[in-house]
C-alpha cells in the first residue's frame, strides 16, 4: 500500500469537496432546522418529566450530546451504498475494479478528503458554538486527543458497515429501501438519534454490545468524558471495544465482498 497514492486520493477528495462546498453549508443549514426541532422536542420531554435530570442526563447534557452527534454524523457519513449502486447500474464499477488498488482501499480513501473538509466546515464550527453557548461545558484537555483516536476507529467501523450493505448491490439493482433501513438502524442504535442512556436497561445492555454504538456513542462519550472515558484506562476500554468490532467487520465485509464480486453483473457501459 503506497502512502503517496493514499495521500493523493485524500488531496483529490479535498479539492473535489471544496469545489462543492456550498453543499456542506446547505447541509449545515438543514441541520440547524433539525436541531431547532430537536431542542423544542426535548424541552417538552424534560418539562413534562417534572425533574431536571432524566436517566442521569440534564437537558443541557442531552442537547450537547445530540448537537455533537448531528455534527459527527455530517462528516462520518459515507455514501458507499448509493455510489456502488449507481456504478453497478452504469458499469463504472468495472473500471474501479481494474484500478491498481484494492477496491475497498480505494473506496475508503476516496472519501477521506471529504471527511477532512466536513470536519473543519461542520464539526469544528458546531463544537465552538456549543462551547460558547454552554460557557465551556465540554472539557478541554487530553480528552480531545482521545476523541480523535476514537473518531478514526469510528470511521473504520462505519465504513465496513457501509461495505457490508453496499455489497448487497451486487445481488439487487434496487438498494434504496435497504440503505434507508440501514441508516435508520445505525442512527437509532448508535445513539445519534436518542442517547443510549434513555433506552430501557435491558435494551441498553443489548445495544451496548452492538457495533453501531462504536460509531457515534463511543466517540461522544470519549469527548464528553462520560461512561468512564474521563481516564486513559476508560478511554482505552472504549477503544478496545471499537477495535474489536473494526476487526470483526473488516473480516466479515472482506469475505462477503470477495465472494460476491465474482457474481457481479452490470447494466450499462
Amino acid at each position: 500500500m503506497n502512502p503517496k497514492r493514499l495521500l493523493a486520493l485524500t488531496k483529490a477528495g479535498i479539492q473535489e469537496s471544496l469545489q462543492f462546498r456550498l453543499g456542506a453549508f446547505v447541509t449545515l443549514f438543514a441541520n440547524i432546522i433539525y436541531l431547532i426541532l430537536v431542542y423544542f422536542l426535548w424541552k417538552s420531554i424534560y418539562a413534562s418529566s417534572g425533574t431536571d435530570v432524566v436517566n442521569g442526563m440534564t437537558f443541557t447534557d442531552t442537547m450537547i450530546y445530540l448537537i455533537l452527534a448531528t455534527a459527527l454524523f455530517n462528516f462520518l457519513e459515507m455514501y458507499v451504498v448509493w455510489d456502488m449502486s449507481r456504478n453497478i447500474q452504469s458499469g463504472k464499477i468495472i473500471l474501479d475494479l481494474l484500478k491498481p488498488m484494492e477496491y475497498k482501499t480505494y473506496t475508503f480513501w476516496s472519501y477521506s478528503g471529504n471527511h477532512v473538509v466536513l470536519f473543519f466546515l461542520t464539526f469544528i464550527p458546531t463544537f465552538i458554538i456549543v462551547m460558547f453557548v454552554t460557557h465551556g461545558a465540554i472539557p478541554l484537555g487530553i480528552n480531545l486527543v482521545y476523541f480523535i483516536v476514537s473518531v478514526v476507529l469510528a470511521l473504520v467501523v462505519n465504513f465496513h458497515i457501509e461495505m457490508l450493505v453496499a455489497t448487497l448491490c451486487l445481488y439487487t439493482e434496487s438498494t434504496w429501501g435497504i440503505n434507508i433501513v440501514k441508516e435508520t438502524i445505525v442512527l437509532l442504535l448508535s445513539g445519534a438519534s436518542i442517547p443510549l442512556a434513555f433506552f430501557p436497561e435491558s435494551a441498553r445492555n443489548v445495544v451496548g454490545m452492538m457495533p453501531f454504538r462504536a460509531v457515534y456513542d463511543v466517540p461522544l462519550n470519549v469527548l464528553l468524558g462520560k461512561g468512564g472515558a474521563d481516564t486513559l484506562s476508560g478511554a482505552a476500554s472504549l477503544w478496545a471495544f471499537q477495535t474489536l468490532w473494526a476487526v470483526i467487520l473488516i473480516a466479515v465485509s472482506t469475505l462477503f465482498w470477495n465472494f460476491s464480486v465474482r457474481k457481479i453483473t452490470v447494466n450499462g457501459g
